[in-house]
C-alpha cells in the first residue's frame, strides 16, 4: 500500500480538473466525520500552515489573486 508522502505526489502531478475531482471526492468521504472531529482537523490543517509559512515554505496569496486564478481555472 502506498504512503501519503507517495499518494500525494501523485496526486498534485494531476491535470488541475482531476485535482479538483478526486479533493471533491476526498472531501465527501469525510461526511462521515463528527463535526467535533472536522473542526480538529481544520484546526491541525490551520495550525500545519501557519508553521510553514513562519518557517518561511509557505508564501502568502492575496485573496484577489487566488479569485483571478480560479477563474481562469474553469473558464
Amino acid at each position: 500500500m502506498a504512503n501519503l508522502s507517495e499518494v500525494l505526489k501523485n496526486a498534485l502531478s494531476l491535470e488541475v480538473r482531476d485535482r479538483a475531482t478526486l479533493a471533491e471526492r476526498l472531501l465527501a468521504s469525510l461526511d462521515e466525520i463528527t463535526e467535533e472531529e472536522a473542526e480538529q482537523l481544520w484546526a491541525e490543517e490551520a495550525e500545519r500552515r501557519l508553521n510553514e509559512y513562519r518557517a518561511g515554505r509557505a508564501q502568502a496569496v492575496q485573496a484577489e489573486e487566488v479569485h483571478k486564478k480560479v477563474e481562469q481555472l474553469f473558464q
